[in-house]
């Protein structure tokens, strides 16, 4: 037997890898998701204000069109959105210091969310940096470039949610059915 790794061999490693790497990515995002949607329910929000929050937290004061370039949610959306964050006191609107005609959407207090939501990230970044303490700087290097690449795909699949209607809703339009 040669020790030699065949083309076939090394093929089928890849793909091996590329399925335990999709898996990974997907138990990560699986656990991320009820993690942000157990904080959410912690404050009464649903996950797209809970986001919308993190957003503006992230990226500080923007205007609903921001919002709507940054979440891919429609702007219809955005602005039942930011109405339910404002009802309960976590957002406010205010007029542009610069340019009058804008409003813009901030944080009502970001030391009383930070006060609210932080401990619960505190033990997780804790556990996070215990974890970095295995990688290189080098592997940590290509850990972080590796989110960024598929943002651009992630764009796209935005716009194929917008078109996208379910089986049965096809079904219905086309038999002559109700539109929704």
């Amino acid at each position: 037997m040669s020790t030699d790794p065949s083309p076939r061999r090394a093929s089928d490693r890849r793909a091996a890898l590329v399925d335990r790497v999709s898996a990974g990515g997907r138990e990560l995002g699986n656990a991320a998701v009820v993690f942000h949607t157990v904080l959410a329910e912690r404050l009464g929000l649903g996950a797209t204000e809970w986001k919308t929050l993190d957003l503006l937290e992230r990226h500080g004061p923007m205007t609903a069109g921001e919002l709507v370039r940054r979440s891919g949610l429609a702007p219809a959306s955005i602005t039942g959105v930011v109405d339910r964050l404002q009802r309960r006191g976590y957002v406010r609107r205010d007029r542009d210091p610069q340019d009058g005609r804008r409003v813009v959407v901030r944080i009502s207090d970001t030391d009383a969310l930070r006060r609210d939501v932080g401990s619960a990230f505190t033990g997780l970044l804790t556990r996070l940096e215990k974890l970095y303490e295995h990688y290189t700087d080098e592997q940590l290097e290509t850990i972080e470039g590796f989110p960024a690449r598929p943002r651009p795909r992630w764009r796209h699949g935005r716009r194929a949610r917008r078109r996208w209607r379910p089986a049965a809703r096809r079904r219905r339009r086309r038999r002559g059915g109700p539109r929704r």
